[in-house]
């Protein structure tokens, strides 16, 4: 593949929580369609630069920054080496998020707090850093859920709001940022076969009958609709958001 059929050829990219799941299959998406890519991780060093090792043998520039999501600290410091590594950041994909299913009159404080520091609080934190950075015509894309919009089962309330809150932000930013011609979207998934949600998990019989398509669906289908968002195809859509769900919201 020539270099003038690959979409985001010279790209910049940084991707929060990438070492595995969605977020590593965004990566390698990203990298395949010609991006260089930075991602962060908190404790899977080595899943992270086995990453990298393969992000580099498709040609690309690659970087894993540890991180933890939840810190302002933290989120400058991987903005800052993401921009020296690669030269610049053009595309911030907010992926990092985490997830405890249960019955809310007994989830723990801890538990509450890290749902909305890293799902919530986090975004805000690695956004901000990232537009000091981002050129007019750059991309921020997070990853939200199709729970914010409609919650289909019981057990995850606070996530269910935490990703509920990036549907306001998104729309919010994109009116902020539309000027720059910055789009701010969402991708939605629903059930993805990943360590957080398998496909052969404990929530998994309770979903399947709620699904259009009666499967969970792969990380690398919710790749493609990052990659779609941050490609020169979507330079018109903004505060918007793509469901990758199976139809569990139709």
């Amino acid at each position: 593949m020539n270099a003038a059929s690959l979409r985001l050829a010279g790209k910049r990219a940084l991707i929060t929580g990438a070492a595995r799941g969605i977020g590593a299959a965004i990566a390698l998406k990203l990298a395949e369609d010609g991006a260089d890519v930075a991602i962060t991780y908190e404790k899977s060093a080595g899943k992270a630069e086995a990453l990298v090792a393969e992000l580099r043998a498709l040609g690309r520039k690659a970087v894993a920054i540890q991180a933890d999501a939840a810190s302002s600290e933290a989120a400058m410091a991987a903005v800052e080496q993401t921009v020296a590594d690669l030269g610049g950041l053009d595309i911030l994909v907010n992926n990092a998020g985490v997830l405890f299913a249960g019955d809310f009159s007994e989830q723990p404080l801890e538990q509450i707090d890290l749902q909305l520091n890293v799902n919530v609080r986090g975004v805000f934190l690695i956004t901000q850093a990232a537009l000091k950075h981002i050129p007019n015509g750059g991309r921020i894309i997070s990853i939200g859920s199709n729970a914010g919009l409609s919650v289909p089962f019981a057990g995850i309330a606070v996530y269910a709001a935490t990703k509920s809150a990036l549907e306001s932000f998104t729309r919010g930013l994109a009116r902020e940022l539309g000027p720059r011609e910055i789009t701010v979207n969402l991708v939605r998934p629903g059930p993805i076969d990943t360590d957080m949600n398998p496909a052969d998990g404990a929530l998994a019989l309770a979903i399947l009958p709620s699904l259009s398509i009666a499967r969970y669906g792969q990380a690398r289908e919710v790749a493609e609709a990052v990659t779609f968002l941050a490609g020169p195809g979507a330079a018109y859509v903004t505060g918007s958001g793509i469901l990758v769900d199976g139809g569990i919201s139709a």
